[in-house]
């Protein structure tokens, strides 16, 4: 059997579980209700944040509203692709749509360390990823296999099996995120002073830390400098002071 072939008799399993076909439409819905009140905030032209502008994020989101009619645009493509989204005829056509802009949201997340999409975007982008794969039978032909026609198969009845696989990998991928993102950046600009400085308490790097955080939320300088004179200030004389 080809690798193309296996790829259609995989779908073809999944599209027959009721379950599934539960999730692909939770899907849909998710992604559409995180871009429509954002999208409809940039059309409407107002700020979707309360960040400081000397934060990395601020200093991004303050351009991009300043960026004329590029910000409405923005707006009109999220919404657009929400609703493309949750009409079934075009569903393809908004996954498609939707996942570069989500996919950009996700890595300037990360780029930043944004708090506040953080641990959302990239389980957005695999959200989005899911329901392309559950429609993998309309977009298939533009991948560089050899397809043969998928066989014409009798309408059947959903199978009412509940996919315990699928749904425990679903909730390690969710599990994933959360940890890596938890653990795997070891200080935060976070979005006030406040909370910047208390992930530095009871800590022997206070007096970094703080000095990290007035670069980041006083004198708006990039991340990778404010982290640099982090790794480079000396700990505390006496932990915690």
């Amino acid at each position: 059997m080809s690798f193309s072939s296996k790829l259609n008799h995989l779908h073809s399993q999944a599209r027959h579980n009721r379950w599934l076909w539960y999730f692909s439409i939770f899907c849909r819905i998710g992604l559409a209700a995180g871009f429509i009140p954002s999208g409809m905030m940039k059309i409407m032209g107002e700020r979707f944040t309360t960040l400081s502008n000397n934060h990395p994020m601020g200093h991004y989101l303050e351009a991009l509203f300043h960026t004329g009619y590029y910000y409405p645009f923005i707006g009109y493509v999220q919404v657009t692709a929400a609703i493309l989204l949750l009409i079934p005829r075009t569903t393809v056509l908004g996954a498609f749509l939707y996942l570069p802009v989500i996919l950009n949201i996700a890595i300037l997340s990360h780029a930043v360390r944004f708090e506040g999409s953080l641990l959302t975007s990239p389980l957005m982008v695999m959200a989005n990823l899911y329901v392309l794969c559950w429609n993998y039978e309309k977009w298939k032909y533009i991948l560089p296999f050899n397809h043969s026609p998928a066989p014409v198969a009798a309408k059947e009845r959903l199978n009412n099996k509940f996919p315990t696989g699928f749904f425990a990998m679903v909730l390690a991928c969710v599990a994933a995120v959360v940890i890596l993102n938890t653990f795997v950046y070891q200080i935060m600009p976070r979005n006030t002073t406040s909370d910047c400085r208390s992930q530095f308490k009871g800590t022997n790097r206070t007096m970094a830390g703080y000095m990290f955080c007035d670069c980041i939320h006083k004198n708006g300088e990039p991340l990778d400098k404010a982290m640099e004179k982090y790794r480079e200030a000396p700990d505390d004389t006496v932990p915690g002071k």
